[in-house]
């Protein structure tokens, strides 16, 4: 299935992102008394997260889930679930029963990846479906802890990995897998500024792109792109909208 695209400002991005958020969660909720989300860290979360906390959701019947973490404590300053506490757990005054964060911290990364993988299975039934997935985009195409090149990205049964070797710091880290993201009812795919955009053009228009978000994209069951117009700017001007 073809991606949809949108172009706007980081902050309209914001707003629409948070507009489709909200109606996924009211549909869902409305099928099932729950929606689940998996939510980035970095930039991504820091422009959305404050918006998206102004939405009208149901947020005690949120589970909260991550697309990665790096294997630190939850209260470092490189958390991905410290972030997203700050910015949207806290002011939303999420469940804590459902607030499944990665335990980063323990020794045994692989371990953790496990125990992730258990506790999604649990709650979301085997296999897990998220609902929605909310992806990043590294300067090189990595989404999550999911690099170009890493023999990560061939794996086919796990949903939740640990990876040892990452090629951007902390090493250690423990990260969806793409099974757990071509399972997502919706992958969310945000970039902004023009250090993105070679990585942009290449994901949406090189079919046989093997760079990580080419690949998500690829092969999600529907596939939202939020751009601005700086990481859209090398893109050909007959793309689709």
């Amino acid at each position: 299935m073809q991606p949809e695209i949108v172009i706007d400002t980081p902050a309209a991005l914001a707003r629409i992102f948070a507009e489709r958020f909200a109606a996924q969660a009211h549909t869902a909720m409305a099928a099932r008394g729950r929606f689940s989300c998996a939510l980035p860290g970095g930039s991504v979360a820091e422009t959305f997260f404050p918006v998206l906390a102004q939405a009208a959701v149901m947020w005690d019947r949120v589970d909260f889930f991550w697309g990665d973490e790096r294997a630190v404590a939850s209260d470092d300053a490189e958390s991905n679930y410290g972030l997203a506490k700050a910015l949207l757990l806290d002011p939303v005054r999420a469940n804590p029963r459902r607030v499944h964060r990665i335990a980063g911290e323990r020794l045994d990364v692989d371990a953790a990846a496990h125990a992730y993988e258990d506790q999604m299975m649990a709650v979301l039934g085997d296999p897990p479906r998220i609902d929605v997935i909310v992806l990043g985009v590294g300067p090189e195409g990595h989404i999550c802890s999911l690099f170009p090149g890493h023999p990560l990205l061939r794996e086919r049964v796990r949903r939740v990995a640990a990876i040892v070797d990452s090629p951007k710091p902390p090493p250690r880290r423990i990260t969806l897998t793409m099974p757990a993201l071509q399972m997502a009812g919706t992958v969310y795919v945000a970039a902004f500024g023009d250090a993105k955009a070679a990585i942009i053009r290449e994901a949406l228009e090189e079919p046989e792109s093997e760079l990580p978000v080419a690949l998500a994209i690829r092969t999600a069951q529907r596939a939202i792109v939020l751009i601005d117009p700086p990481a859209a700017g090398l893109l050909r001007k007959d793309a689709p909208p």
